[in-house]
């Protein structure tokens, strides 16, 4: 009977022969998680086909085999003792990946051993602050929960003067246990340490051998001066308390500055609209206007239209990194009175007659001339 043709390794991981381990670590991935027996149940193709997959990368990630298979070919390791796949053992390195792709499937996870610390969890808590607040900046005390080392054990777990940890008999202080399945094993949280590696005989009282308890929190909080909404601030330390000994997460801030009634913020620049009356936009003066800093005396020129936008420098947000302050754009628009006395209409009128548009009203000249260009 005529001996099956073995496909080049190359080519059942769909990679070049120029592969990276990387790039065959992630095409290895890809394809295992595609072809795994527990994704396709009684497919006997696609398990040929996984068995094909591990083959062609157990040889390719080792860079000795893959160096004899690139001189020789398949020829390079026949003989060897084994039947199947040429006496290669497939769990001999495969775990490492193969716990990457398929833990969440079987809820494997990582040795969590009590005499390795594990690092807490990093927090998040969203402050709320005024408009001026982030332009001046402020200090803020805020209050959360977050889990801390019980003061009672010290985060050991176990009761004041009781014997500490001993190693999980179950798992011998893996933290999991493993079974068989064909040629490769299953490694899976072991449930009579939870995965600790470790068990506590006499747990504490206070925080039931968890090391670590449930508190009331409370931070000063100084935010600096051109903060915007969505800006971060990292409170090293300040999360979680670590497990068993290990590190404390993190808190990050998350800044959101309230909306104003009169300012709008573009970048560092303040942007704020200022109403003139008809006479005060046509006849020039002085119009009061706001500023974070407090109000100013602002000069309008005689014959300012509504959309003109008045510049004050160094009056916006300070930038946050130090580079000075953005300016204050005022933008001036134009309010046209609703209601008219008797005398204002007469006066008005007046003005319309004896106005002339070449001279006065050059936007509704240019505006008209256009219009004739257009249509004739």
């Amino acid at each position: 009977m005529a001996a099956v043709r073995k496909r080049d390794y190359y080519e059942v991981l769909g990679v070049a022969r120029n592969a990276s381990e990387e790039e065959l670590k992630k095409a290895y991935r890809r394809l295992a998680i595609q072809l795994h027996p527990d994704r396709n149940p009684g497919d006997k193709q696609s398990e040929e086909k996984f068995k094909e997959v591990n083959e062609a990368y157990q040889v390719l990630s080792d860079p000795d085999r893959r160096a004899k298979y690139d001189r020789l070919g398949h020829a390079a390791f026949e003989g060897h003792a084994g039947g199947g796949f040429g006496g290669f053992d497939f769990t001999q390195g495969f775990e490492e990946v193969f716990s990457d792709i398929f833990g969440d499937f079987f809820g494997a996870g990582r040795t969590r051993s009590r005499s390795h610390g594990r690092r807490g969890d990093d927090l998040r808590y969203d402050l709320e602050i005024e408009f001026e607040e982030a332009a001046r900046g402020v200090e803020k005390t805020i209050s959360f929960q977050r889990l801390a080392t019980c003061d009672a054990c010290s985060g050991s777990g176990a009761r004041s003067g009781a014997a500490g940890a001993r190693t999980c008999p179950n798992c011998r202080g893996t933290g999991q246990v493993r079974t068989q399945q064909g040629f490769f094993s299953i490694a899976t949280t072991c449930g009579q340490c939870r995965g600790e590696g470790t068990i506590i005989a006499d747990p504490c009282p206070k925080c039931q051998g968890q090391g670590r308890i449930r508190r009331a929190q409370s931070l000063s909080v100084r935010i600096p001066p051109g903060v915007d909404s969505g800006s971060r601030l990292k409170l090293r330390g300040e999360g979680e308390a670590g497990a068993s000994g290990g590190t404390a997460g993190d808190l990050y801030v998350v800044v959101h500055v309230r909306e104003h009634e009169l300012f709008a913020r573009q970048g560092n620049d303040v942007v704020v609209e200022v109403p003139v009356s008809f006479p005060q936009a046509a006849l020039g003066g002085e119009i009061d206007v706001p500023t974070l800093d407090g109000k100013v005396k602002v000069k309008v020129q005689a014959g300012t239209q509504s959309g003109k936008v008045l510049r004050l420098k160094g009056r916006g947000f300070p930038d946050l990194h130090g580079y000075g302050r953005g300016d204050q754009l005022v933008k001036i628009v134009v309010e046209t009175p609703r209601r008219l006395s008797a005398r204002q209409r007469e006066l008005l009128e007046e003005f319309a007659k004896v106005s002339g548009e070449d001279v006065n009203h050059p936007m509704s000249k240019g505006f008209v001339d256009k219009l004739k260009q257009m249509f004739g």
